[in-house]
């Protein structure tokens, strides 16, 4: 007996659904991630969920979510970016010597690695490197800096700084805000202007973009760019939060950054990211890390680990759901 085009048509609309469904739940999984962590604080430590628990246990949440911003723009052009921590404690130290003592000349000092992250884009590009291993390279260059601009931990965060850092707005902690407003205002630059659709194109097809006539080399320019303002951004926002600094403050921050990209839905390839759920993974990872473990009375030395639990099983998720996916469509 042959299926009728009524029969065909009802399959495929169920298939279409369910389909939709599954992104759906796929793009829900960091927002359920973060509250089960927030969940298992409140079971813990009831007193935490409260304006001053959320302001002590997200105090560093800020900078990792810029970081995290940083990669996923690497991300998005299907690129790795192992850098971004030791870059942001060459910032940390710019910013708290010559950012504090001379602020023209430490101004000139990031907006110049701001720009070398943008040569490096172009290096990349043109001569076809990998960039796990130019960003490896980059990371001890940065780390190097960054011991000679401060041999030792020591320096001061600027006044003004230490004043926007230490802001508290009335109701809504002010960690809570930034956060918002970070991803408010990347989600609409990448994922709602036209612009932001050619630099995810350059990472999801980028043939097709450069049949369209649009550069490739000026979009891998531009990625690569906004990851060094984002990261610039990131260590200011570090020192202004610890008062002063270290050459080695950022170095954990690669894999936090990487982390919470891929936790927040995005994926290594086709320049699949979206900049709300990298922000939702580092906020999950900021409370996962020390809030969550303290109040469980296991040792900070298990923050990795926990970490890596926590992205393993959302990983697994994605998968699930993803394979799901596939089987209704075979059916």
């Amino acid at each position: 007996m042959t299926a009728t085009p009524i029969d065909n048509g009802f399959k495929g609309s169920a298939a279409r659904n369910a389909a939709a469904r599954a992104r759906l739940l796929r793009g829900l999984l960091p927002a359920l991630s973060l509250a089960l962590v927030l969940l298992a604080i409140a079971w813990l430590n009831p007193r935490a969920i409260s304006y001053f628990g959320f302001s002590l246990m997200l105090n560093l949440a800020i900078p990792i979510a810029l970081a995290t911003i940083a990669q996923m723009f690497v991300i998005a052009g299907n690129e790795l970016d192992l850098s971004i921590g030791t870059f942001v404690g060459f910032v940390g130290c710019v910013t708290a010597t010559w950012l504090k003592d001379a602020p023209l000349i430490g101004i000139l000092i990031l907006a110049g690695s701001i720009g070398i992250y943008a040569l490096l884009g172009a290096l990349i590009h043109l001569r076809n490197l990998p960039s796990i291993v130019v960003t490896l390279g980059m990371s001890f260059v940065w780390q190097g800096l960054a011991i000679l601009v401060l041999p030792k931990p020591g320096g001061k965060a600027p006044d003004w700084l230490l004043a926007i850092m230490s802001f508290k707005p009335p109701f809504i902690p002010f960690p809570i805000i930034a956060a918002l407003l970070i991803a408010a205002v990347v989600h609409f630059g990448l994922m709602r202007t036209s612009y932001g659709v050619i630099l995810r194109g350059s990472g999801g097809n980028p043939a097709a973009l450069k049949r369209a006539g649009w550069s490739l080399l000026k979009t891998k320019i531009v990625l690569f760019a906004l990851a060094g303002l984002f990261g610039v951004l990131s260590g200011m926002a570090l020192i202004g939060i610890t008062t002063s600094a270290d050459a080695n403050i950022g170095n954990g921050y690669t894999l936090l950054a990487i982390a919470g990209v891929i936790l927040g839905g995005g994926e290594f390839v086709g320049g699949r990211v979206s900049p709300i759920g990298a922000v939702i993974g580092a906020l999950t990872l900021a409370l996962a890390a020390s809030p969550l473990l303290t109040f469980m009375h296991i040792p900070p030395d298990w923050q990795v680990a926990a970490n890596g639990a926590i992205l393993i099983i959302v990983l697994a998720a994605r998968v699930l759901i993803s394979r799901r996916k596939g089987e209704r469509w075979l059916r």
